[in-house]
């Protein structure tokens, strides 16, 4: 941490806390690029789960070969988590193949900046990917005029791992956690993020002056008609919250928000201690009172919340309910893609998947039909 500025950074250590200087480059490439603190923390962690693989297995990280890269594939879902080695009485966890994938990526990535920088050989990275023709292409891929395009690079250290698709709540199951939701501030952050899709750190980091709910917000020095809330550019905020998209946006909300908004300010002006904070969620019923709420927080809230409902729920899933929600009623995919803050148009692609409900609804209006008769 920066005592300057107060800004987060990542390195990597050996075991005698020695910077690993690769290491430690390959990340400050990533800061450079404007990856956000938590992507930096999971590529920190991946890069250095595989050099510590090649140190313990007397693989030279910077020229492993093809037969090592491929050991270190079938390592990572083979060999239990590093903790579980440690305990005994319980069985042990592996990693998922998608979390294998993940990992797979970053150490490629790692290698490649590498190469750029002369300290990894090109016939390293060579292995990492071969020719492949897309015979069907992604959706939004511009193959050329000629079909130029359609040959691609394709990992080879990788993982076949089908598309498991998005978890949404139904709307009886958003009831169920409002009803179980005793404190206004709780109800208010779960009726935002099911009223907007926002991400839950771009809930956490909004401030006051970031939520427009009245019909006209002119006095406000904002010309956006309607109540919505503005989801600002990348800020420094205490509790770590941090807006993923790289360009601002704001979203329309539901008039029936700004009544759970007020609901909420004055439980929160009960709080001597949250007065002065700017930011909008805050510690209102244990220590540190007044603090911005983070994400460890949210996740006690959703997980608490789910118990009592009696299903999983998590703040992510709120946000794939809005996006298939607002796909379903016809939205255009330009405009769902514009209100989730994604960049690229395959993000939503998922959404555009079938789900059990419509295969069901299909099968048995055909069902129907077929009993109508002519």
């Amino acid at each position: 941490m920066s005592p300057q500025d107060g800004t987060v950074s990542w390195v990597v250590v050996d075991a005698s806390y020695a910077l690993h200087a690769e290491a430690c480059a390959f990340l400050a490439a990533l800061r450079g690029r404007d990856l956000s603190p938590n992507t930096e923390r999971a590529y920190a962690g991946r890069v250095a789960l595989y050099l510590t693989y090649c140190s313990a297995h007397g693989v030279d990280w910077a020229a492993p070969g093809f037969v090592a890269l491929q050991r270190f594939r079938g390592w990572l879902v083979t060999v239990p988590y590093a903790s579980e080695l440690r305990s005994s009485g319980r069985p042990s966890r592996f990693r998922s193949q998608s979390t294998a994938n993940a990992i797979l990526t970053a150490m490629s990535e790692f290698l490649r900046v590498g190469a750029s920088h002369g300290w990894v050989a090109i016939e390293t990275v060579a292995l990492l990917s071969e020719p492949k023709y897309l015979r069907h292409l992604p959706p939004g891929y511009d193959a050329g005029e000629f079909g130029q395009f359609r040959t691609v690079r394709a990992r080879t250290l990788r993982f076949s791992v089908a598309e498991p698709g998005y978890e949404t709540l139904t709307e009886e199951q958003i009831r169920a956690m409002l009803g179980h939701a005793r404190r206004a501030r709780d109800r208010f952050l779960v009726m935002l993020l099911a009223g907007s899709g926002m991400r839950i750190g771009e809930a956490l980091g909004l401030r006051r002056e970031d939520v427009h709910l009245l019909s006209n917000s002119s006095a406000l020095g904002c010309r956006e008609a309607g109540p919505h809330v503005h989801v600002r550019r990348r800020r420094d905020n205490a509790n770590g919250a941090l807006a993923k998209a790289r360009r601002p946006r704001s979203i329309p909300v539901n008039q029936d928000l700004a009544g759970a908004y007020a609901d909420y300010q004055h439980e929160r002006g009960e709080v001597e201690q949250a007065v002065d904070c700017d930011m909008v969620f805050v510690n209102l019923f244990r220590a540190p009172l007044g603090r911005p709420m983070t994400y460890r927080n949210a996740k006690d809230l959703f997980d608490r919340l789910a118990r009592l409902a009696g299903h999983v729920a998590r703040p992510h899933m709120l946000r794939h309910t809005v996006a298939t929600r607002l796909i379903r009623a016809g939205a255009g995919r330009d405009v769902v893609q514009t209100l989730l803050g994604h960049v690229s148009p395959a993000s939503m692609q998922p959404y555009l998947h079938p789900t059990d409900q419509d295969k069901r609804q299909a099968v048995e209006k055909v069902a129907r039909a077929r009993q109508e008769g002519p």
